[in-house]
């Protein structure tokens, strides 16, 4: 079932599942099975079969992931680049134009750039702040218009109910990646967005012990990448599936607790003496601070930050934290730290990195759950050494 309206908190935990579930279980169990009976003149996509993503664990994790982002329908895929990249293939042909935010995460934009030309796109990064750019790269072979809620690693927020309108204005679809902000801080289908995607591996998963996708919109448009993913075989595993949805069931909680220790943290590091700056869209200094804030329910656990000692502070940083854990990814429970030009970003051509600020002695926080009081003690002792 889905549970149609109602708070965050209670869809996380109740929507998609069944009641009763099989053999009346409260907690919907793993079906390990890759081969079930199938009734004669069976289509080939509605096969239950694994790879098909049609099992039982696969839909229920589906309905989950739908009811989450108030969605129509959802698929799982193996990871949030199987995400994103089985959505362009299914949404974009040879000859065909997208528009893109000027600083995605490291791998799409590696995605983008290593491959569109061998796939036959063509492409054009835009300043998602800036509408005029939108319109002066639009062509008529023009088809996706591809933006994250907030930016990787600069925590930047474009102009996102601009971006919608603009999409539906001139009949692109509007495709945005909601890791960073979860369904708990934005609700893209509702904004006006066609499509939305997922790392599950962050913080829908919570727990930095999975990788995994998903895509949320329409049923038909939901439809044709799953009959993408299909081909390419990016599904998910069941147990995989399973440690998912568990987690999607705390999100609410843990994403309310890292919004409030990203926006502490943030206001002791914009006052600490050894810090040039702060990059938290919850910080009144930041560019995009008030548009945000109409945006957004809250301006999410990430954070970044550049140190006045330069590169050599900001690994002097990395090695003197002790609560805080040296690691790339987030959205786990517990609070990690990076340097994106070295991590997430190191894919990134060193003048395209530097043209985004991803300079090399910028520093990012991924904000866990753990008490304010010592989240920043550690950071305090640190930057003391």
């Amino acid at each position: 079932m889905h549970t149609e309206g109602g708070s965050i908190e209670t869809v996380a935990v109740h929507g998609g599942e069944r009641r009763p579930g099989p053999e009346g279980s409260a907690v919907f169990p793993i079906y390990q099975s890759t081969v079930y009976s199938m009734g004669p003149g069976t289509a080939y996509h509605d096969i239950p079969y694994i790879r098909l993503n049609s099992t039982p664990s696969q839909r229920y994790l589906h309905d989950k992931l739908a009811a989450l982002e108030g969605a129509e329908a959802a698929l799982a895929t193996s990871s949030g680049m199987a995400a994103v990249t089985t959505t362009l293939l299914s949404t974009l042909r040879a000859g065909d134009h997208l528009l893109a935010g000027d600083s995605l995460y490291g791998g799409t934009h590696d995605f983008l750039t290593e491959h569109s030309e061998d796939l036959g796109w063509r492409y054009t990064f835009v300043d998602v702040n800036r509408p005029e750019t939108w319109a002066a790269a639009r062509t008529r072979q023009t088809k996706v218009f591809l933006v994250e809620t907030i930016t990787n690693p600069m925590v930047r927020v474009g102009l996102l109910d601009e971006i919608a309108a603009f999409g539906r204005r001139e009949g692109l679809l509007t495709v945005i990646d909601n890791t960073f902000a979860t369904p708990v801080n934005f609700r893209p289908l509702a904004a006006g967005f066609d499509l939305c995607f997922h790392s599950a591996t962050k913080y829908l998963g919570g727990h930095s012990d999975l990788v995994a996708g998903c895509v949320m919109g329409s049923a038909g448009l939901v439809e044709r990448v799953r009959r993408t993913l299909n081909h390419f075989g990016g599904s998910l595993d069941p147990h995989t599936g399973f440690l998912l949805a568990r987690g999607v069931k705390t999100l609410a909680l843990r994403v309310r607790a890292q919004n409030e220790n990203a926006l502490a943290l943030a206001r002791f590091l914009a006052g600490h003496p050894a810090v040039a700056a702060v990059h938290y869209p919850g910080l009144p200094s930041h560019p995009d601070h008030a548009h945000a804030a109409k945006l957004l329910s809250g301006f999410g656990g990430m954070l970044s930050l550049r140190l006045r000692g330069g590169e050599g502070a900001a690994e002097a940083l990395l090695g003197a934290v002790q609560l805080a854990y040296p690691a790339v990814s987030l959205g786990g429970v517990e609070t990690l730290i990076t340097r994106p030009a070295t991590s997430t970003h190191a894919g990134m051509r060193p003048e395209n990195r530097e043209r985004l600020g991803i300079t090399s002695d910028l520093v990012r926080v991924s904000c866990g759950i753990e008490a304010q009081q010592d989240l920043i003690a550690d950071f305090s002792q640190a930057l003391a050494n």
